[in-house]
């Protein structure tokens, strides 16, 4: 039986990341004309070049967005981004802190001089 929901939730995640790739390369070739498996074979200075056009592609649709234009669409924004993270290099892993060092948390201090911990998501803490 719990094979069963392994290979329903794999066959799941193929599902979603089948869509994903379809948004991907609909989005690429509608908005600039490019095959996302030919980017992706890309190298070098075309791959460059491609990463810039994509990446303008994803921020003049932010604008839009940002703008309330009537020809924004919210799924070719994400199917844009996702399409620039797959074409641009992973990046670093980050480096990791050392033994003693600064916690990770972030402290904010109020208008009366105490600090207290900044909970992530959120603009202001109240208290």
């Amino acid at each position: 039986m719990r094979e069963w929901y392994s290979e329903i939730a794999a066959f799941r995640r193929r599902k979603a990341d089948a869509a994903a790739e379809a948004g991907q390369v609909a989005a690429l070739r509608l908005m600039c004309g490019l095959d996302l498996e030919a980017a992706l074979a890309s190298r070098g200075a075309r791959r460059a070049e491609i990463v810039r056009q994509v990446a303008r592609l994803v921020e003049r649709e932010r604008l839009k967005g940002a703008h309330g234009h009537w020809s924004y669409d919210l799924n070719r924004h994400i199917a844009l981004k996702q399409a620039l993270d797959r074409l641009r290099p992973p990046r670093a892993a980050a480096p990791k802190q050392r033994k003693g060092g600064a916690t990770g948390r972030r402290q904010e201090i109020d208008t009366r001089g105490h600090t207290r911990e900044k909970r992530p998501g959120s603009r202001r803490n109240t208290g």
